[in-house]
């Protein structure tokens, strides 16, 4: 290593390594181009991505939130009921915007259509 890599700019872990053309960050797996100003793109990322639930409040990572109605899940014999409380959500990119772990249950996808802020 003749350079030194810079620090991941969402986690700041000093642990990145390179892969092709990007830098990777093996703690939480963020990837970004390698290039003058890693900083202004996860910013940039952050503040494109709102998360709304069902009744228009913005979600952070870490809220907690109700299901609004009962959710059928399949491979499991019955359904998450409305009312269940889940604790520290993480937002993420894609068509179920939340992951979370439900007590009971386990690991999940919901969609923010489906739960309001606790």
């Amino acid at each position: 290593m003749d350079q030194a890599l810079p620090p991941c700019p969402k986690c700041h872990s000093e642990l990145t390594y390179e892969d092709r053309d990007n830098l990777v960050c093996p703690e939480c797996a963020h990837e970004w181009q390698a290039g003058p100003a890693p900083d202004a793109a996860v910013e940039a990322d952050d503040a494109a991505r709102v998360v709304r639930d069902a009744n228009g409040n913005v979600l952070q990572d870490g809220d907690s939130v109700v299901l609004v109605k009962d959710l059928k899940v399949k491979g499991a014999p019955l359904p998450l009921k409305a009312g269940t409380k889940v604790k520290k959500i993480r937002l993420v990119d894609g068509d179920h915007d939340i992951d979370c772990y439900i007590d009971g249950f386990g690991a999940m996808a919901l969609k923010s259509a489906f739960v309001k802020k606790a």
